[in-house]
């Protein structure tokens, strides 16, 4: 079974531990994700299935969408609720002063990555090595918050919710734990769910119960790049990694990546168009 499958995501599983749900559950040998979600969040998970796993690479990164909730007055080594405490500070926040506080991140603005994640240093996930106990230093990196709606507060237990739309490579703890240091009191993630990626919204998920073969969705209705449809001959020359002369198909291609398709619409993977005016072959979809 080939094709992709958008996955709503339950709270407990790693996206890989997920990923292999998916693979049993559909009766398929090979499967992998395109985005990881922390074990405590939920939500969109793009799931590609059998040769689809070779073009998780040729997907874009998109901007996603999350919707969060965050607690006041506590700081972890995780920086979520799931990870072992370090600070515990009395806070006494109203909604209008963690509202103002988050609205003050919008726009462009630089995250230290947090240790406990997939990101790699020297070969090693951070993930690894803050489980050794080793803590290395991280490079900022600038990402881009394009919008925070507040939606939700509650004074008492000190725990606000919020929308987040966001550039690929945000990490929402990280956002959570910058508000909490911004108001004097630390905060940790309490919940995270994910309800937009590469395009996905979260309605246009399924459950591991609900997913069913019908739920497999064509990979190259998932690729943004321009389209182009060759000859039966020059289908099965690119089938065998053969290259195609530019000046011989239709429409008129340029320089960059293209979906190519045979004569009967079947696609048969990405290619290539150099500066030589040959497409050449970039990833056979076999």
């Amino acid at each position: 079974m080939t094709g992709v499958v958008f996955l709503d995501k339950p709270q407990g599983l790693t996206s890989f531990v997920a990923a292999n749900r998916v693979k049993r559950v559909l009766g398929t040998k090979k499967s992998g994700h395109t985005g990881t979600l922390d074990p405590m969040a939920t939500g969109v998970l793009v799931v590609m299935l059998g040769g689809a796993t070779r073009f998780i690479d040729f997907l874009p990164s998109h901007d996603k969408a999350y919707s969060a909730t965050v607690r006041l007055g506590i700081t972890t080594d995780t920086l979520d609720t799931d990870g072992e405490v370090l600070t515990e500070k009395e806070s006494h926040v109203t909604a209008e002063e963690f509202k103002a506080a988050m609205l003050s991140f919008l726009g462009e603005t630089e995250q230290i990555p947090p240790m406990y994640s997939a990101i790699k240093k020297d070969g090693k996930k951070l993930y690894e090595l803050a489980r050794q106990g080793i803590e290395v230093e991280r490079e900022g990196r600038k990402v881009n918050i394009y919008s925070l709606e507040m939606t939700g507060a509650d004074e008492e237990k000190q725990e606000f919710s919020f929308e987040v739309k966001c550039s690929a490579g945000t990490y929402v703890r990280t956002l959570a734990s910058d508000i909490g240091e911004s108001l004097g009191c630390g905060a940790a993630l309490c919940s995270l769910r994910r309800i937009m990626a590469h395009g996905v919204e979260i309605s246009r998920c399924k459950t591991l119960e609900e997913l069913t073969e019908s739920d497999v969705v064509k990979l190259d209705t998932l690729l943004p790049y321009p389209a182009v449809t060759v000859s039966e001959a020059q289908a099965k020359r690119f089938r065998n990694g053969g290259e195609l002369d530019t000046k011989r198909l239709k429409p008129k291609t340029e320089a960059g990546l293209y979906k190519v398709y045979s004569p009967d619409s079947t696609f048969l993977g990405l290619g290539e168009v150099k500066e030589d005016g040959m497409l050449w072959v970039k990833r056979l979809y076999i």
